[in-house]
């Protein structure tokens, strides 16, 4: 495929949500059709700048990393047949890569972050205060260094154009209530260990990483919307890897580091991307998932 999916206009189901970069639609009571686009977001904030086939690249990941962590908590994939829903015409070619059928479940506010080593905002976070999201941390840690053991620091779900907001464990309990909280904690710690160990045995370091989790109609926790893939996560070369500095990284980065050089106050409308940092970052997104999956 030569042409971005950048909007999605599927008019026979209604259109439930829009998000940063996947449309959601109603199918019936039990399903939903989500479809992984071509948009790309920085600092929370929709890029005019598309990247073609990011999307087939995030729900192939997604549906793997589903598969491999199935027997550690449900998730919400179905085995309804995608041209069930699409048909059997030119809408299903377009989106058979893209799209997913999946169970309708009640959506936790809450974006469930696991962090293994020090970077990014936890990085900053720990140079003011020795903390990081409150948590307490050894003094003297370096920049990218692995940290004692894998932390648990949730957020807010963010709507479009707003930003997550750290929050304690205590206001998770108070969203979810002690058991379901205790449960997401210990849940979202196991999948990122064991993520964390396939990952480096395929050169790969995952430094963080967001999980979402919705509850099905039994009132069970379920694992929901995309999983380790390159927009959710932070991922390094493990052979390029070292203490004591920022390394390169298997995601958007290059975007970022770009949107650092300009004039941009990191609100609406986003700049428009040079075709050299696009076709990078999109070598990123196909090199993680070439590496992850063999392919």
């Amino acid at each position: 495929m030569n042409k971005a999916i950048t909007e999605t206009n599927l008019a026979h189901l209604p259109l439930l949500h829009r998000g940063k970069v996947r449309d959601i639609y109603h199918v019936d009571d039990e399903y939903l059709l989500i479809v992984a686009t071509d948009r790309l977001s920085a600092f929370d904030v929709i890029l005019p700048t598309p990247l073609i086939g990011k999307g087939a690249i995030l729900a192939s990941i997604t549906n793997f990393w589903f598969q491999r962590t199935e027997d550690i908590i449900q998730n919400h994939c179905s085995d309804v047949d995608l041209r069930e829903i699409l048909g059997f015409d030119e809408t299903y070619e377009t989106y058979k890569n893209h799209a997913v059928v999946v169970k309708k479940m009640n959506n936790l506010p809450i974006e469930s972050i696991v962090r293994g080593y020090i970077a990014g905002s936890g990085w900053r976070d720990y140079q003011k205060t020795g903390k990081i999201c409150g948590i307490d941390l050894p003094k003297g840690l370096q920049q990218a260094q692995q940290l004692p053991e894998s932390i648990f620091t949730p957020s807010t779900k963010a709507t479009v154009g707003d930003h997550d907001e750290n929050v304690a464990f205590d206001e998770v309990i108070k969203e979810v209530g002690h058991e379901m909280a205790e449960q997401i904690r210990q849940i979202s710690l196991t999948i990122y260990e064991r993520a964390s160990t396939y990952a480096k045995s395929r050169g790969i370091i995952i430094a963080d990483t967001k999980f979402e989790f919705g509850t099905n109609k039994a009132g069970d926790l379920v694992l929901i919307d995309e999983v380790l893939t390159p927009d959710s996560s932070r991922f390094w070369s493990a052979t390029d890897y070292q203490v004591g500095i920022s390394p390169p990284s298997y995601d958007k980065q290059i975007v970022r580091d770009y949107l650092e050089t300009l004039d941009w106050d990191k609100s609406a409308p986003g700049p428009e991307l040079p075709e050299e940092v696009a076709d990078k970052a999109l070598a990123k997104y196909k090199e993680v998932r070439n590496k992850l999956m063999g392919e």
